[in-house]
């Protein structure tokens, strides 16, 4: 199966990994939680090339996970922001940062601080009734007909 083909999947993993899966999606979208919008700064910061940045923003613009926005008409020049779509990512870049932290660092590169409190803060995933943590065995999978 092609990777533009997990699109028409029905799946939610195969769906949503057709818009974020790309290597340089995600670090984007980190650079954008960062606070960064401009192109050059994606571009610098990343040394991605300006063709798979171009088709990235485009994706993500398309996907509705970016806005482009003009900030300079003359000569004309966008910024890209977050939608509330692409700032639903957030937990997901997270989890990965945490998941590299533990298997991929010895030091982990940034501490998460949470500024209500100003202590660490950690990501799980937690039952939306009960609000107690919960890991992949205790989780049960109920697919819809035709599910993937």
């Amino acid at each position: 199966m092609k990777h533009d083909d997990l699109q028409d999947v029905y799946c939610s993993v195969a769906r949503t990994w057709s818009v974020i899966g790309e290597r340089w999606t995600m670090m984007i979208l980190r650079e954008c939680f960062r606070g960064e919008r401009r192109y050059d700064h994606f571009r610098d910061k990343l040394g991605i090339g300006s063709n798979v940045l171009n088709d990235r923003l485009r994706l993500l613009t398309a996907e509705g996970v970016l806005d482009r926005v003009p900030y300079q008409d003359s000569p004309p020049r966008h910024e890209y922001r977050l939608t509330r779509k692409g700032a639903d990512l957030y937990p997901v870049l997270v989890t990965l940062m945490s998941w590299g932290d533990t298997y991929k660092n010895d030091v982990a590169p940034v501490r998460l601080i949470h500024r209500t409190c100003g202590h660490p803060a950690e990501a799980r995933v937690t039952c939306s009734h009960c609000a107690e943590p919960i890991a992949w065995r205790e989780m049960t999978a109920e697919l819809e007909p035709g599910a993937w």
